[in-house]
């Protein structure tokens, strides 16, 4: 385990009140009083803070104030120091500066968590959902970091751990101690419903991480349809502002338009894709080339069409290519004449002109990606993707297990799988050795986190 002491601005750069550059480590009191005229901090009683001034040999450089927070009631459960001095990336960069000449080093990206991680003062969801918190764009997704920080991740998926423990115990005992009449013969009658119990508890959290990652990470939505059918009007009316031109001619949005806002709770990465159809302007060509190529990405089409024109062969070849996607048809200028003739399933009619009938556009999408009501107060989500990626491993492993079971294979061959189990929902929570697994996912924070 690292224990050198380490260092970083853990504020933005730039023009600001105050900037707050951070240390943790055995050293942090020995350094500071290099540099640091005031209280002596290392006599001063953890969490409070002290005001004194800091000097590069005889130079002042600012008047500061300093947070002391001594282990093992910290963050990293490490001896910590926070210099909170004024606003401004030089400033704040000659004291971090100062710091790693006397002895501390520059720490890694999201090494702060890291170490509380690998100290136990917080378990690997937890310093998942502190990154959540700081990338959450919606009230849902914030609500939903904020769960995971207090750990109800780690319980649910203790709990499941448990459950998985119990089993494996059941099949240890019988396979050590055959011989005992007392214990407990582990046949199919008694394991199938153990485990088919526990699948059901899986198919639960399965089921709610589909609605956990959409309120983490969005939706990527294409807004798709021939030119001139009111794709950049709906764009525009959906970001409440003029992000994309309008105009009566066809071909206008020669290339993708993006934008992001909140419907019910869900953010919607929104890309306005030039209209499709064949094209001998080359320019536009591409914009249509790369309208197609984001139409496969997408998790959500919002096929835009004319109210006021009656389906074409290009509008009937869109419906056949989107047919397999999740998709909402809006049939777009209900303020004129219709013509077009069809109703569609899964679709709204609206005039993105007038901004008419958006509500229900919005209440279409909730119930196309949610699968209930929202309660974070009492259901558990979990909502990134290395987290689900374990748990439907996790759930593979105990389907297989089941298999064996019903298939009458020896008690033995079921454990494997069972044990494949538990140590997949270990991965989800941290207990696991992979060394890499850690590195890599504290990477992905920012500096002096």
């Amino acid at each position: 385990m690292k224990n050198d002491t380490i260092a970083a601005i853990s504020t933005a750069l730039g023009q600001s009140a105050i900037s707050i550059v951070r240390m943790s480590g055995d050293n942090v009191f020995e350094i500071m009083k290099k540099i640091y005229r005031g209280t002596d901090l290392s006599s001063a009683e953890s969490h409070t803070i002290h005001y004194g001034k800091i000097f590069d040999d005889a130079t002042q450089v600012d008047e500061v104030l300093v947070s002391v927070f001594k282990a093992p009631k910290t963050f990293t459960r490490e001896d910590m120091i926070e210099i909170n001095c004024h606003g401004g990336s030089f400033v704040a960069q000659k004291i971090l500066k100062l710091l790693l000449t006397h002895g501390a080093r520059l720490a890694d990206k999201g090494e702060f968590t890291e170490r509380a991680y690998l100290n136990g003062r917080i378990d690997l969801t937890q310093a998942e959902s502190i990154l959540d918190i700081i990338e959450s764009r919606t009230n849902l997704s914030l609500s939903l970091a904020n769960k995971g920080l207090d750990g109800k991740i780690y319980k649910k998926i203790d709990v499941l751990r448990q459950k998985l423990l119990d089993i494996i115990a059941h099949i240890e005992v019988n396979i050590d101690y055959p011989e005992y009449d007392d214990v407990e013969e582990l046949t199919e009658a008694l394991l199938l419903p153990k485990m088919f119990d526990l699948q059901e508890d899986f198919n639960d959290v399965l089921e709610k991480a589909e609605d956990g990652k959409v309120i983490r990470e969005g939706v990527k939505t294409a807004i798709i349809g021939k030119p001139n059918v009111g794709k950049s009007s709906l764009l525009n009316a959906l970001l409440k502002e003029d992000r994309a031109i309008v105009t009566e001619i066809q071909g206008t949005t020669r290339d993708t338009i993006e934008g992001s806002l909140t419907l019910g709770g869900i953010m919607l990465h929104l890309i306005d894709t030039a209209g499709i159809r064949e094209s001998e302007d080359i320019v536009e060509r591409i914009g249509i080339d790369k309208a197609k190529q984001v139409l496969e990405e997408a998790e959500l089409i919002l096929f835009v069409l004319d109210n006021n024109s009656p389906l074409t062969k290009e509008d009937e070849a869109l419906l056949e290519l989107t047919n397999h996607k999740k998709r909402i048809i809006i049939v777009n200028k209900i303020d004129l004449e219709s013509k077009i003739g069809k109703n569609f399933k899964n679709s709204v009619s609206i005039s993105a002109k007038d901004r008419t009938n958006i509500e229900a556009l919005e209440s279409q999408i909730q119930s196309m990606f949610l699968s209930g009501d929202i309660d974070l107060d009492t259901e558990t989500y979990l909502s990134n993707t290395r987290q689900i990626a374990l748990m439907k491993k996790a759930d593979l492993a105990l389907k297989d297990a089941i298999q064996s079971a019903e298939a009458m294979m020896p008690v033995d061959m079921v454990e494997i799988d069972l044990k494949e189990a538990w140590e997949l929902l270990g991965e989800i929570i941290g207990d696991t050795k992979s060394t890499t697994l850690i590195d890599e996912l504290f990477s992905k924070f920012c500096l002096g986190k």
